[in-house]
């Protein structure tokens, strides 16, 4: 059996999902942290009771070759992720990176000829894919269970807990996470290129900031912040951390400094010519989303709700799916309570990344190009709010001089 040697970098909250994962599997060894926060790699490694060397990002390229990685894990912000996936790859080691593959257009160019030139793989951690609900969904899809596709609705809804953080943290500057078009959606559009086994070809959109940052304060209430004492884990990271960064988890989300929209539509024309029509908004009192395929010869409906309310934590979620051909009634293939972690998409996608299962028949791995689809979708439509126009995502590809 082949071991390989993991580091991460990034040390955050997300971090812990690989490191738990890695320390735990029979063909990975976890070998070396980077963060520029201290407090953070000794967070980690007292999780799993382990010495884990830490290393500062300034010797990033240092550590590859001092711990003989095979394999890192890219957890940063965003905004960084190029620089690691690139110095990475040209160190000879392959990259499993947490979505987005990077945000924006330069960072796509230099991630896809450090692969070209390297022949590195590049790894998208879209755990969505793995979801056994959205699994069943490619399965009927790809089955022809409603003839040709002509048009996706996709509608999600993100509440006023889940919705907020992402206001609360780095991702409110769209400096640093490219906006919720291309952090969050990008999840969302890699599920329908998947689903449809096809690209964007044209974006439109609109969108604005409406319900949070400092124009919208009249929406005041301590019921946005985060209490960070109330969680061990993130009072571990955050709170007890800021001495070395002065990192705030928990800013004010009707504070200024936000520049991401919270409510965006978006019209997308596939490679092929179905139509996606995707709205996303973050203030929403309940979480869930609604997709629904319309085809040739049916009609295909997916209806997940995660929570009643932004505050309830009782029951868990649950998902129907409703298949309906034409002049028949409609069938509910599945009416079940969502697994953990994603819908039970983390668990699949963490034992395939890490080589503790076979790679999956429905091709829910994804690799550089996929990463790179899901995130023309969120740059072209991040394009289009800039200019009241429609973007094609073969001028975006020209621009990096990819082929169409």
């Amino acid at each position: 059996m082949v071991v390989r040697r993991y580091a991460i970098v990034g040390l955050g909250s997300r971090a812990q999902l690989f490191t738990r994962a890695l320390a735990g599997s029979p063909r990975a060894e976890l070998v070396a942290f980077c963060d520029h926060n201290e407090t953070r790699m000794r967070v980690h490694t007292g999780w799993i009771g382990a010495a884990v060397p830490g290393y500062r990002p300034a010797d990033f390229t240092a550590m590859l070759t001092k711990e003989r990685v095979d394999v890192v894990v890219v957890c940063t912000p965003d905004h960084t992720h190029a620089d690691y996936v690139v110095a990475a790859l040209h160190a000879g080691c392959d990259v499993v990176t947490e979505k987005p593959m990077t945000t924006d257009l330069a960072g796509a160019r230099r991630i896809l000829a450090a692969r070209r030139e390297t022949g590195g793989s590049v790894r998208v951690a879209f755990n969505y894919r793995y979801n056994p609900v959205h699994r069943r969904v490619r399965e009927l899809l790809a089955a022809g269970a409603i003839g040709e596709i002509g048009s996706v609705e996709f509608s999600w809804l993100l509440d006023t807990a889940h919705g907020a953080d992402y206001f609360r943290r780095w991702h409110r500057d769209k400096a640093n996470s490219g906006g919720l078009l291309v952090h969050k959606s990008g999840h969302h559009f890699d599920l329908v290129n998947w689903w449809l086994g096809r690209g964007p070809e044209t974006v439109f959109a609109f969108g604005r900031l409406f319900f949070y940052g400092d124009e919208n304060d009249g929406h005041t209430d301590d019921r946005f912040a985060l209490d960070l004492e109330a969680s061990p884990e993130l009072r571990a990271l955050y709170r007890d951390a800021e001495h070395e960064d002065g990192y705030i988890r928990n800013q004010d989300v009707f504070a200024p400094g936000v520049t991401i929209e919270d409510d965006v539509s978006v019209l997308v024309r596939h490679r092929g010519g179905v139509v996606l029509n995707y709205h996303l908004h973050a203030y929403s009192p309940r979480e869930g989303y609604r997709v629904v395929f319309s085809g040739s010869s049916g009609r295909l409906e997916l209806d997940v709700r995660e929570n009643e309310f932004a505050t309830d934590s009782g029951e868990p979620g649950r998902a129907k799916l409703t298949w309906q051909r034409q002049w028949e009634p409609p069938e509910v293939v599945l009416n079940e309570p969502l697994g953990e972690g994603h819908g039970g998409g983390d668990e699949r996608m963490l034992a395939e990344l890490l080589g503790d299962a076979e790679p999956d028949e429905l091709g829910c791995a994804a690799d550089h190009d996929s990463g790179l689809q899901a995130l023309l979708t969120g740059l072209a439509a991040n394009r289009s709010l800039a200019t009241g126009a429609p973007v094609t995502v073969d001028e975006l590809l020209a621009e990096i001089g990819e082929p169409a």
